[in-house]
């Protein structure tokens, strides 16, 4: 007999990261890494579970929970099979809930929310499978990846045939392409050393320490202060030397204008990209910005709610990194349509994974992009923070600047028990004893 799913539980769960500054940057310089965490369940007491969350700074979990609460009547009650036998008719009805759409047409918390359910809901999918999500998305026909997405709004651009044609193409050098991954890995940079909270020392012996664990890739936030990051430039550069990739990431702090002079000053450290060297909505401002400082790539998405952005971006020439995000656009679904969208302007896809599980989850849909879509690694590396992993089942593994790809069934969303039990907020025992302590929690 078919199961049914029977329940949504969700947790509101926070770290202190702000203590340290870990994550901060220009635009949010105390967060706390949080996750507005969800567990679904099913009749079934055998069958998996599936594990989704939305990522934020802590103040406001408590309204992306609620907003994922609100999705839960799509969920209970239905027939599992029915649902996984039409995952992005389901995506497609969520984001598409006639009164919560009112809320803001796919963006903003709500689309937040699509994405954690979506994402539980594939979570599930791929334990029940038995292949970690990456490999179960790749497995998949260029016929059954089509039907996930939503080609509503990106007809100008790019059609259901036209999908259809470059994943048959790609669709030869899969097996290859599979096995270089399981023995070489996908490369990656670290953000780690370059949060704007670290003073000049320890950004200088983090560096080193990146360049001692073969990191060829490093990022570090820029945008308070021009001098300040023009000194701390000229730490990182000299660090790395004259070979390996340093990218900086004003986290949307300047106007237009001023991104294009203060990148004319840091030119001279030869950054790959700036990361939302303004506010993500300013697609006009992003093209003028990419237009005056070439060689130098813009690179954004982190914060693009939705498919249609994405197009509007690539179109415009205002993209040339395309950073997708597991927990804000929608899901699995939707950064499928994004990742198309990426292959057919031809642009790198270097996923953002600053935030507490962003890794875990990131890491299976670049892996799926190089299996099934995009078909290379040329300029392609996945974003790394190196905190929070331990409060994972199933945590990234990265050695020698690569992430290996995972091999245990799932989408690596779950957290461990004994973290969500310490974490949670506001009464775990993390929160008491830092009350106790007279710690601020931000």
């Amino acid at each position: 007999m078919n199961s049914l799913f029977s329940a949504v539980e969700t947790v509101d769960v926070r770290f202190p990261t702000s203590e340290d500054f870990a994550g901060s940057d220009a635009m949010h310089p105390e967060p706390d890494y949080s996750a507005a965490y969800l567990v679904i369940r099913t009749t079934d007491p055998d069958a998996p579970s599936g594990a989704g969350f939305a990522f934020t700074l802590g103040r406001g979990n408590e309204v992306q929970l609620a907003a994922i609460r609100a999705l839960e009547g799509h969920l209970v009650g239905r027939p599992v099979d029915d649902v996984l036998a039409d995952m992005g008719a389901f995506a497609r009805e969520l984001s598409g809930d006639s009164q919560l759409r009112w809320l803001g047409p796919e963006k903003g918390v709500l689309q937040m929310a699509v994405s954690a359910v979506v994402n539980a809901v594939w979570d599930l999918y791929a334990h029940r499978e038995r292949k970690p999500l990456w490999k179960l998305l790749a497995d998949l026909t260029p016929e059954a990846i089509v039907a996930l997405v939503d080609f509503r709004y990106l007809g100008d651009v790019l059609t259901r045939e036209e999908a259809l044609t470059l994943l048959r193409e790609r669709a030869s050098g899969k097996a290859a392409r599979k096995a270089h991954l399981l023995r070489d890995g996908y490369p990656a940079y670290t953000t780690s050393p370059g949060w704007l909270g670290y003073d000049d020392e320890k950004l200088e012996r983090l560096c080193r320490e990146a360049v001692a664990g073969g990191w060829n890739h490093v990022k570090i936030k820029v945008g308070r202060d021009i001098e300040d990051d023009v000194r701390r430039c000229r730490i990182a550069r000299g660090v790395l030397g004259p070979n390996r990739k340093l990218m900086l990431d004003a986290n949307q702090y300047w106007d237009a204008d001023e991104a294009i002079r203060n990148m004319a000053r840091l030119a001279e450290f030869d950054p790959r990209w700036i990361e939302e060297p303004t506010h993500p909505d300013d697609i006009l401002g992003h093209a003028a910005i990419a237009e005056a400082i070439r060689p130098v790539l813009v690179a954004t998405g982190e914060h693009l709610p939705n498919r249609v952005v994405f197009k509007q971006f690539l179109r415009a020439g205002a993209m040339g990194i395309c950073q997708i995000d597991a927990c804000r656009s929608g899901g699995v679904s939707e950064v499928i349509a994004d990742l198309l969208l990426a292959a057919k302007y031809g642009i790198p896809v270097c996923p953002h994974a600053g935030g507490v599980g962003l890794c875990e989850l990131v890491q299976h849909l670049a892996m799926f992009d190089y299996v099934a879509v995009s078909g290379t690694l040329d300029g392609r590396v996945i974003e790394y923070v190196d905190g929070l992993h331990e409060h994972f089942v199933d945590p990234v593994v990265v050695e020698h600047g690569h992430y290996r790809a995972p091999l245990r069934a799932g989408f690596s969303a779950t957290m461990r028990e004994a973290s969500l039990a310490r974490y949670v907020f506001p009464h775990g025992p993390a929160w008491r004893a830092m009350r106790k302590g007279q710690h601020a929690v931000r």
